[in-house]
Order: C-alpha cells, then sequence, then structure tokens
C-alpha cells in the first residue's frame, strides 16, 4: 500500500503529465500533502493560493480562459459554498476544469457541521451534472485518469473525491 505521501505525489503526477499545470483552492486537513507538494518551490507547477473556493474557482476559470488547464482543490463544504459560481459561470458558459475535493463527514466520521455534505455529496455532485471518480489509494493515477475522461478534453467539469487525507 502507497504511504498518503506517496498517494499525494502520484495525483499531482498524474494532472501534471496530462497537462494540467495549473492549481489553486483552499486548503484542507485531508488534502494536505497535495498542498505541500504544491507549495514547495521546486514543484514545476503553478500553485495560486485563494482565500475562498469561490474566488478559486475565479482564479482557474480566468486561467481556463487564457488558455491554461487548472485544477481546483477544496473540501466538500467549500463545493456547496461554491455552487453558485459553478451554475451561474463555469456550467453554463463551457468553462470546465478538474475539482479535486475532499469527502469530509464520509461514514459519520468527522466533525459534525460535515455530517449532512458528507451524507449527501455524491448525490449534490449528480444533481449538478458532475461527474465524479472516488480516489482509490492503491492506484491514484488510475483514479486520476478517470477523472480527466470523464473531463472529457474540458467538455465537462469533473471530481477527484479524497475520503482518506493524501
Amino acid at each position: 500500500m502507497l504511504d498518503s505521501k506517496n498517494v499525494a505525489q502520484e495525483v499531482v503526477e498524474g494532472f501534471f503529465e496530462a497537462g494540467f499545470r495549473s492549481f489553486t483552492g483552499v486548503p484542507c486537513s485531508l488534502l494536505k500533502g497535495l498542498f505541500r507538494i504544491l507549495e514547495d518551490a521546486s514543484t514545476p507547477a503553478r500553485y495560486v493560493p485563494a482565500p475562498r473556493e469561490d474566488s478559486a474557482l475565479g482564479v482557474a476559470s480566468g486561467l481556463a480562459v487564457a488558455g491554461e488547464r487548472p485544477v481546483v482543490m477544496m473540501q466538500n463544504s467549500g463545493l456547496g459554498y461554491s455552487l453558485n459560481v459553478l451554475t451561474s459561470f463555469n456550467l453554463i458558459y463551457d468553462v470546465h476544469m478538474p475539482l479535486i475535493v475532499s469527502w469530509r463527514g464520509h461514514g459519520g466520521n468527522d466533525a459534525v457541521e460535515h455530517d449532512v455534505i458528507g451524507r449527501e455529496l455524491t448525490n449534490l455532485l449528480d444533481v449538478f451534472g458532475l461527474a465524479w471518480t472516488v480516489l482509490d489509494p492503491e492506484n491514484p493515477r488510475a483514479s486520476v485518469e478517470a477523472c480527466l475522461k470523464d473531463h472529457d478534453d474540458g467538455r465537462r467539469t469533473s471530481v477527484l473525491i479524497v475520503r482518506e487525507g493524501v
């Protein structure tokens, strides 16, 4: 089994090898390994920190319109917060990008404030037509590839869900 540091590295490399060079997002403890890698000055990817999830989507949307291939990272409560941006801009103007979303509250094993969205995350994604893949820590590259296949070269917003910390 890969340790969380190696899973995070495999995820970043999977996106990077597919041409995604820019990352933005709001830190979450379940995604801390990804953020550590991206914040390292030796990483060839561009990382733009964001104060809020809707701001991260705005930054990534600007990068996408300018021809870059960005990835947005956030926890699921931030996704709930960002649904207005997704529905009033990204989805109607076809500015799609992959999202990496931590699944806080999955299985009821988290702080109580994560229970509702944790219980309903995949249903919420389905309602908004967002394709989703759950990260398999045994095969992170295959999970990234499945997420990007759903992304369909920018024709669809796809979500890589992270259940366990990486």
